[in-house]
C-alpha cells in the first residue's frame, strides 16, 4: 500500500507537536515550580515581618526583658519557621531611645529547595527583617 501525500504531511506534524512539547514542557515546570516557590518565600517573608513587628512592640514597653522579646517574635512565627530562627534585639535604656529588633529565618525552612539543579539554592540565604521603634 503506498501512502499518498496528504497522510505523510499530516504524520509529519504530529511528530512536529511532540517534539515542540518535548522542548517547551521542561521551561514550563521549571516556571511553574519557580512560582510555586517563590510564592511560598513570599508567604514566610511575611510571618517573617509580622514576628518582628509584633517582638518590637514587646520592646518598647517598660521593663521588657530580652527573654520576652525573642519569646514575643518566635510564638508569633509559625512552627515551620521557628526551627533555624534568630533574634536579636537592641534595647534602649530610656524613654525615647530606639529599639532595634531583627529576626532571621532560613528560606530552607520556609520553601523547599526545588530549584537547585538549575542553580538556584535556597542554602545559605535568609528571609531577614529589622524593626525600629522608640522606647516608652
Amino acid at each position: 500500500m503506498r501512502l499518498t501525500p496528504t497522510t505523510h504531511r499530516a504524520g509529519q506534524r504530529r511528530g512536529m507537536l511532540s517534539m515542540e512539547l518535548v522542548f517547551v514542557l521542561p521551561i514550563l515546570l521549571m516556571l511553574l515550580v519557580g512560582l510555586l516557590e517563590f510564592s511560598l518565600l513570599f508567604f514566610a517573608r511575611g510571618d517573617v515581618v509580622e514576628a518582628c513587628r509584633v517582638a518590637a512592640r514587646q520592646a518598647t514597653l517598660p521593663g521588657a526583658t530580652p527573654e520576652e522579646i525573642e519569646d514575643a517574635a518566635l510564638t508569633s512565627l509559625p512552627s515551620k519557621l521557628r526551627r533555624g530562627a534568630e533574634v536579636a534585639v537592641e534595647m534602649g535604656v530610656h524613654s525615647g531611645d530606639p529599639v532595634i529588633v531583627a529576626v532571621r529565618v532560613p528560606m530552607s525552612a520556609a520553601a523547599p529547595d526545588l530549584l537547585w539543579p538549575v542553580g538556584f539554592s535556597l542554602q545559605n540565604n535568609d528571609l531577614t527583617c529589622e524593626t525600629r521603634m522608640v522606647k516608652e
